[in-house]
């Protein structure tokens, strides 16, 4: 979410926001942040469940809490709705992105909780305890438009939230907090709340349960401080209604490269990770078949500037600038029957991959 936040509301919420530059401390102290790939995700996983010890129920607690953590910036009265993206320019009231706190119910021109990740599409149903009443999950949402999203799976678009096809973009301004939310839930819930039935999508080379549009919408909207006061609250056990637990994709979205691969999403903390990514580029690169009688797939979860073709000798037939990868997958033909390098490069990182052509 690109959103700014105004000094107003940091004086009149008086929550303390996580700070860049460095994990959180006293929470993430002690991590090793030396793992990339699955153990990182596995430490994660392992610390976001550990201090998950406050269990919010559905109701009264998760009203109560969206009315302190989803306020509208620029009007404590308010609380902002994901999926809106106006207020009164038209009479459309659903397109609305802020609401009075206290009109909260299942009645049209009302708000009531949006599950991000649809309760039904949980395996099994995610109810309404534990996953089904996790408020990092669960959104203010205009009830027509959480009608109309019901549980459509969430796609690729652009512009404003609404239906493609059988499907749900959530919207420029949202899409970023979608992708991180549905990454914590499959960190903390395994298998319940895998990525890949909520979302459309090629699938990750190292874990086929992530999507990679996930990834790309990670990389492409940074964290806005609305994002951070949630997490802050609801990652303080001391709070009223705080889970004890954070989203570590809000911390540091970040987190995600280094475990998933895909698009370099925004380093929040550069004196821990240094600006050259530390997850192997290499693994993000897949090529089938191999051997291949005439065209090889490449398949890449990482952006690629080059791919330089070299022969067993160290000959370079073919170097393609910026080659132009459709649902993450490029093609090459044509190559005559022969043992092949093909180097691939990105700004910051170079992998090689052996192929035979028959």
């Amino acid at each position: 979410m690109k959103k700014l936040i105004t000094l107003h509301f940091l004086l009149t919420c008086s929550i303390i926001f996580s700070q860049a530059g460095a994990p959180a401390s006293p929470y993430y102290n002690g991590f090793n942040w030396t793992q990339t790939g699955t153990n990182l995700r596995n430490a994660l996983a392992q610390t976001t469940i550990n201090r998950h010890t406050n269990f919010l129920s559905y109701t009264p607690d998760v009203w109560n809490a969206l009315k302190i953590v989803d306020l509208d910036p620029t009007n404590s009265n308010n609380v902002l709705l994901v999926y809106g993206w106006e207020n009164g320019s038209d009479a459309d009231v659903t397109n609305d992105r802020s609401r009075n706190k206290e009109f909260n119910s299942g009645a049209d021109g009302n708000w009531n909780r949006e599950h991000i990740f649809a309760q039904s599409l949980g395996v099994p149903d995610l109810g309404q305890f534990g996953p089904g009443a996790d408020a990092h999950m669960l959104r203010a949402c205009d009830v027509q438009r959480n009608s109309n999203r019901g549980n459509r799976l969430f796609a690729a678009g652009s512009g404003n939230s609404g239906p493609v096809g059988a499907n749900w973009y959530p919207g420029d301004e949202w899409k970023g907090d979608v992708a991180r939310i549905i990454m914590y839930m499959y960190l903390h819930y395994g298998i319940q709340c895998l990525p890949t039935y909520v979302a459309t999508g090629t699938t990750n080379a190292n874990d086929p349960s992530m999507v990679n549009l996930l990834l790309q919408w990670n990389a492409e909207d940074p964290v806005s401080q609305y994002e951070d006061n949630r997490n802050t609250y609801l990652g303080n056990p001391f709070n009223a209604l705080g889970q004890g637990n954070r989203n570590p994709f809000i911390d540091n979205p970040y987190l995600a490269t280094l475990i998933w691969g895909g698009p370099m999403a925004q380093n929040r903390w550069p004196t821990v990770f240094l600006d050259n990514p530390t997850f192997d580029f290499e693994n993000t690169i897949s090529i089938y078949p191999n051997p291949a009688k005439d065209i090889i797939t490449i398949q890449s979860n990482s952006a690629v500037e080059e791919i330089d073709i070299i022969t067993i000798n160290g000959q370079l037939v073919q170097q393609i600038k910026k080659p132009i990868f459709d649902n993450n997958t490029y093609s090459i033909s044509n190559l005559p029957k022969g043992f092949y390098f093909l180097r691939f490069t990105s700004d910051n990182a170079s992998a090689t991959k052996k192929v035979i052509i028959n």
